[in-house]
């Protein structure tokens, strides 16, 4: 069995160690990024939901840099929500920031119930440009 290729960011919160697991993986020209929360350095959540959000992306956008990505190379994003029908305005808010022009990455949100004290998550597909 091959070993994983595991991307960190340059600074990573503490969650990645408290939990047990990688930031990303590269396969082939896909990078798989785990869920991403809007950790403070400690592994705590931001308690504000628009910085907790933003806090979220900026953490993928550290993942993806590691790896030599950036946000348009995401193909495929899930989002995580815990009170979505509220929260939901303030979400597409940053998310038009962040992608402004078509074309737009594929996305599928999700209401839950529980992310360990967190109110949001992001993970997404990357592609690796050859």
């Amino acid at each position: 069995m091959s070993k994983r290729d595991v991307i960190f960011p340059a600074n990573p919160h503490a969650l990645y160690a408290e939990h047990g697991y990688s930031p990303a993986v590269r396969s082939d020209n896909l990078l798989f990024v785990s869920g991403q929360v809007g950790a403070r350095a400690d592994g705590s959540p931001e308690p504000d939901f628009e910085a907790q959000v933003r806090l979220a992306f900026a953490s993928l956008e550290a993942v993806l840099r590691a790896a030599g990505l950036g946000f348009d190379d995401i193909i495929d994003v899930t989002t995580f929500h815990i009170d979505p029908e509220t929260q939901f305005e303030t979400v597409m808010a940053v998310k038009r920031e962040i992608f402004a022009d078509a074309p737009y990455p594929t996305w599928t949100a999700i209401g839950v119930n529980w992310l360990a004290g967190f109110d949001f998550e992001i993970k997404v597909i990357a592609r690796i440009p050859d």
